[in-house]
């Protein structure tokens, strides 16, 4: 099961790698992005399920939005907000996949 949230994780990355385009992130899109990611974290501690790296890259992107680098801010916050999801694929994946795993 872990292999299947990385291969989910690693897909997300090269999605976000290769959407972020030339074009300068803004102000707006940073608190877009940053707020994605903190609903998507929230939604993650409801099923009991944050990751640690969430939460750095989420502090990581709120440091960058207040010293007004809205790029790397930006990438931040959706590399959070993968990371929450990843998150959430995994508590609701292994809910009922450890019925799988009983020894009968």
């Amino acid at each position: 099961m872990r292999a299947a949230v990385r291969a989910i994780f690693a897909a997300s990355a090269l999605l976000l790698a290769t959407a972020t385009g030339a074009l300068a992130a803004s102000e707006a899109d940073y608190k877009a992005a940053y707020a994605a990611a903190e609903a998507a974290d929230k939604e993650a501690g409801s099923l009991r399920n944050q990751w640690t790296t969430t939460a750095s890259t989420l502090a990581a992107a709120k440091k960058a939005g207040e010293a007004g680098d809205f790029d790397t801010a930006v990438a931040q916050a959706k590399e959070a907000e993968a990371l929450a999801k990843a998150s959430i694929f995994q508590a609701t994946s292994e809910k009922e996949r450890w019925k799988d795993m009983e020894v009968r």
